[in-house]
């Protein structure tokens, strides 16, 4: 029988749904064209969730650091940071499984049927440490080093790579508002060949934003062995029967490495596990 068929992903799905709802809940945006700017947006939501987007009610941590590491806004850059260390070290990646819009996005993609999914390939592994390499470079080193007259440095990651924010907030945007439409140029066409792409890739590779590109997914990776809430392996129920790392969409083997990086607690290899070793 098989082993994927145990897992229950409505449920996951549905979190994931409600917590995408609720963090883009100012549905008056999508209708006037405008981003929300009220007093909640000063607060970080844990997931990649575009601070340009109608709906958004809270900003992307990721996007917060960029706007504040090149300035003088050292308090609101320690909130920013401590916020991460905070989520990163209470769940780890758990926040890449259930509380990421766009993680639901892949998810949802990756389920459309293709005739040969792409597990893994040459190279995947040394590919998977990018993510680490764009959050450096284009998350801290460029915002830092590359300011304006005034030492303001630029949301780099945002303007040049992330496709969530082309989905969540330039699209919309640029479909409710004119003024846009006449101003878009060879960037917004970039961004929409590296959404393109990478919706592609989502149907054919499970999560390659999430493996390979996302900065996010990789400071929450750094806490996930150490994480207060994290699996644990009953060794001694545990009868090596591979079953966990079969199932595994991230590539992960719980049973030798239960808090691995890469691993998003999703729950597959949870539910999956025929002696319920993994808790």
């Amino acid at each position: 029988m098989d082993k994927r068929k145990k897992i229950k992903e409505p449920k996951r799905h549905g979190v994931q749904a409600l917590w995408a709802l609720l963090t883009n809940s100012y549905l008056a945006g999508f209708l006037q064209g405008k981003i929300y700017q009220g007093k909640l947006k000063t607060l970080c939501v844990p997931g990649l969730n575009c601070y340009s987007c109608p709906g958004a009610v809270g900003a992307c941590p990721i996007g917060a650091m960029q706007a504040v590491i090149g300035s003088w806004n050292f308090k609101f850059a320690f909130y920013v940071a401590g916020f991460l260390m905070f989520v990163g070290g209470l769940m780890g990646r758990f926040v890449c499984g259930w509380l990421c819009p766009f993680g639901l996005i892949q998810d949802l993609l990756h389920k459309l049927p293709f005739w040969k999914k792409l597990e893994t390939f040459r190279g995947d592994r040394l590919l998977r440490k990018l993510k680490y390499i764009i959050l450096l470079i284009f998350v801290i080193l460029m915002p830092m080093v590359l300011v304006d007259v005034l030492g303001q440095g630029a949301p780099y990651f945002c303007k040049l790579i992330c496709p969530a924010g082309t989905l969540e907030g330039g699209m919309p945007l640029v479909l409710l508002n004119q003024s846009m439409q006449n101003a878009l140029g060879l960037l917004y066409a970039w961004k929409n060949l590296l959404l393109l792409v990478t919706i592609l890739l989502s149907i054919l590779i499970y999560r390659p934003f999430c493996k390979y590109i996302c900065p996010l997914g990789a400071v929450y990776s750094v806490f996930n062995p150490i994480s207060v809430f994290r699996y644990r392996v009953d060794q001694e129920a545990c009868i090596n029967c591979g079953v966990c790392a079969k199932v595994c969409k991230m590539q992960v083997n719980p049973a030798k490495n239960a808090n691995h990086p890469e691993c998003i607690r999703c729950g597959v290899c949870r539910n999956s596990c025929p002696v319920k070793a993994l808790h």
